[in-house]
């Protein structure tokens, strides 16, 4: 019992919210789209077909005058001049606000999953709450809603005046009304179990999209067609597909009879009853007029319609609601990464301080007693075996994620006392994982549109130089204007793994942040690029401070300090030439290293 009240209250709320946020997005939409609804349904099933009748029915029937009858036919025209201009100017607005409310929702989706913890985009539940929140704009739960809610009202309005009506003339036909309320309790019934199908298709909704959209992806296009993964994403999609329809054949039966039990209460038990009924009076009693016999055989079957779309309205409102539940679950999540409200200051020093992190769900910890300190200006290595904990001292130092215990040390207080925006501001990275986005270089360098002319044209070509691919990108035809990829203009052009690299490395010579990080910046470059790179990237970088992850020992040369992560903890620490005489676990490393370009080298030979 106390999970039924749970459910309904869940389903008030779930509505409200909808109503809420429609509203907050788009003021005035909910309430054109009743007032378009009630114009037709008011005007089609009630003044039309049943008032318009009766006066018409007993103007015949009184033996009116021609002029009575014409007067009648123009107070219709008039009546329906009015239903009809207003809900056509409705309609002209509900277009207006329809684009209004997808583009503030939209933009609220989008600031929320840009400002969300990077480990929900780890975590399957999220990506399902996510999905489901998007399906509001992208499956059209909005529309449904809207539309069933404005029925709703209007249905309701318009079978108010059609059961006041009817009682008027017999209130006996009253007990053959409440024939059509099992409709409501049957429609709810069915309306849950339509959303607990959606429910459980939702993960291979999700797993059907992912297929669909890599086979459109250039970055996939090679293996696709070099290897036999097609095959294995082919299965994947095709046993999504079989789980859905193992779920629609689950729940089909049930929905079917529901709609078949809805649709004989609804319409034909109160329909055949009002028959009767008034066939009963009309040839045995005989004290039913004409007009009033007919008045009520149309009022009736417009009740049964009205009732019916009723059950239907309020159950695919409850339902349609469940989906704004999933948007109000997704924006209403609270970040577990929370900001102070001091402003970071000008990079001194970073600490990690006996730091320990374990990613959610792992088995083993990444970091473990993580200690270390990095001063202003200096160029740190952060070297060591996959898996070692290096990417992850990055992205807890860019608070993706906060230790599980021990602290992490900026300018000698807590990171966790600033501000995103000005702790980032201090900060700028460049991942292995790079991304180039289909826009300009230009944009892809600032991460903003260009907007300062001329300095912004300097501080572009500046980085460009700077990361060493400015010849390359001058030597085109659009030069920083250039789109990269060709997905959306024909005139872009395509740059290599290393080039696009290159790219992102530009980007942090833009940005000029205090404390650069770049975890493994040159895993696309060969050797000699490699060293041009960090050639170019010393020079570009003169007394700022430099964090490195790199594989390739050779660079750690030019490092002030290099740490040996191993375990999650650094197990070395000092210069290449102190190291190297320490000889311990990085001369092995680094050794190990030398010999094999060697032999490469005498191979090319």
């Amino acid at each position: 019992m106390k999970r039924i009240k749970k459910e309904h209250l869940t389903g008030v709320k779930n509505v409200l919210y909808a109503v809420k946020i429609i509203i907050s997005c788009a003021p005035g939409l909910i309430f054109c789209r009743i007032l378009a609804q009630t114009s037709y349904w008011f005007f089609t099933g009630f003044v039309k077909e049943i008032l318009f009748l009766k006066l018409l029915l007993d103007l015949i029937t009184d033996g009116g005058t021609f002029r009575e009858y014409v007067f009648l036919i123009l107070m219709f025209v008039f009546a329906e001049f009015i239903a009809t201009g207003s809900g056509t100017l409705s309609d002209y607005y509900i277009g207006k606000k329809r684009k209004i409310f997808y583009k503030n929702l939209n933009a609220r989706i989008f600031s929320k999953a840009v400002s969300t913890d990077i480990s929900c985009f780890e975590d399957p539940v999220f990506y399902d709450r996510y999905k489901r929140a998007t399906e509001i704009v992208t499956e059209e739960h909005f529309d449904e809603f809207a539309y069933y809610l404005s029925s709703f009202f209007a249905g309701g309005l318009t079978g108010i005046f059609l059961i006041l009506y009817v009682i008027s003339i017999d209130p006996g036909l009253l007990f053959v009304l409440l024939l059509t309320v099992p409709v409501l309790v049957i429609e709810v019934i069915k309306g849950k179990t339509q959303v607990k199908k959606d429910r459980e298709m939702t993960s291979n909704k999700r797993s059907k999209a992912y297929v669909k959209r890599i086979l459109y992806l250039r970055e996939y296009a090679k293996d696709m067609r070099t290897s036999d993964i097609f095959g294995v994403l082919h299965e994947r999609y095709k046993s999504a597909v079989k789980n859905n329809r193992e779920i629609i054949r689950k729940y089909g039966v049930k929905i079917a009879l529901y709609e078949t039990l809805s649709g004989f209460i609804g319409k034909a038990l109160p329909t055949s009853a009002a028959y009767l009924y008034a066939a009963w009076r009309f040839i045995v009693r005989k004290d039913m007029a004409v007009s009033d016999f007919s008045v009520i055989m149309t009022a009736m079957s417009n009740l049964k319609d009205v009732f019916n779309d009723l059950g239907e309205a309020f159950s695919n409102v409850r339902k349609e609601s469940e989906y704004f539940g999933f948007l109000r679950d997704f924006l209403e999540y609270e970040s577990k990464i929370t900001f102070g409200e001091k402003e970071a200051e000008e990079f001194q020093s970073l600490e990690f301080r006996d730091v320990y992190f374990t990613y959610p769900g792992a088995d083993k910890p990444s970091l473990s007693g993580l200690s270390l300190k990095i001063e202003k200006g200096q160029v740190v290595a952060a070297v060591g075996k996959n898996g070692a904990g290096k990417t992850t001292f990055v992205k807890l130092l860019l608070r993706f994620y906060d230790p599980d215990s021990g602290v992490i040390l900026y300018n000698g207080r807590d990171i966790r006392e600033y501000t995103a925006a000005s702790l980032r501001k201090r900060l700028s990275a460049v991942f292995q994982d790079y991304k180039i986005y289909a826009l300009s270089v230009a944009e892809n360098v600032l991460c903003r549109e260009k907007s300062n002319g001329e300095e912004d044209d300097r501080l572009i070509k500046d980085a460009l130089e700077k990361a060493g691919i400015g010849e390359k990108i001058f030597s085109l035809p659009e030069k920083t204007d250039t789109v990269l990829t060709r997905e959306f203009d024909e005139k872009g052009t395509g740059l290599s793994g290393g080039e696009q690299q290159k790219i992102c490395t530009a980007r942090m010579f833009a940005k000029n942040a205090d404390l650069a990080i770049l975890d493994e910046p040159s895993s696309a470059l060969d050797p000699v690029a490699e060293y041009k790179m960090y050639e170019n990237l010393m020079q570009g970088t003169k007394g700022k401070t430099v964090i490195f992850i790199s594989h390739r020992l050779s660079s750690a040369v030019l490092a002030d300090n290099v740490f040996v992560f191993e375990n999650g903890r650094i197990c070395e620490s000092g210069t290449h030439i102190g190291l190297m005489e320490k000889n311990g676990i990085y001369s092995e490393m680094f050794r190990l290293q030398a010999s094999n370009y060697k032999e490469e080298e005498s191979e090319a030979v």
